[in-house]
């Protein structure tokens, strides 16, 4: 229904965690290489991940190939660089949110270009980000909340 896109994921917890969302969801789970870790099927059954052959995964070679490949239109960058709260956009089914490593971000010459499609989680001054799991799982509950007969549709 939606698509979660990593864009050099670090932490292999995080991606997990992720991928376990994306199978609830419904949404299909984009990694964008360089990645930190190894998601080779023994990787993947070493630590456990048991859902992960249910989880719709694809693997992208670079930022410019996945970007070249999609509608930017349906694309959502998340960033604490920028002053527009995920809840006041408008999100369909097959739209892309998009996420940066946990180290860096999304890199800033993607988002200085693609600055009306950036989103933002309000935080308070006291923390400086969320871990990337629970971002994930913040946006991507507000597109199906916006979507939500449709998600019901898919489900059934």
């Amino acid at each position: 229904m939606f698509n979660i896109v990593l864009f050099n994921p670090q932490i292999p917890p995080n991606t997990g965690n992720i991928g376990r969302l994306c199978v609830n969801a419904k949404a299909t789970l984009h990694i964008v290489k360089p990645i930190g870790f190894d998601i080779s099927e023994k990787a993947v059954k070493r630590a456990g991940l048991d859902y992960w052959n249910k989880l719709d995964l694809k693997i992208w070679e670079s930022v410019d190939e996945f970007l070249d490949s999609v509608d930017i239109n349906r694309c959502f960058f998340a960033t604490t660089k920028t002053k527009t709260p995920y809840f006041q956009k408008t999100y369909k089914a097959g739209d892309y949110l998009i996420f940066g490593s946990e180290t860096k971000g999304i890199d800033e010459n993607i988002l200085n270009k693609y600055k009306d499609r950036c989103i933002t989680i309000p935080m308070s001054k006291d923390g400086r980000s969320l871990n990337l799991a629970v971002s994930c799982g913040i946006i991507l509950y507000e597109a199906i909340k916006q979507n939500y007969s449709t998600f019901l549709d898919i489900n059934q």
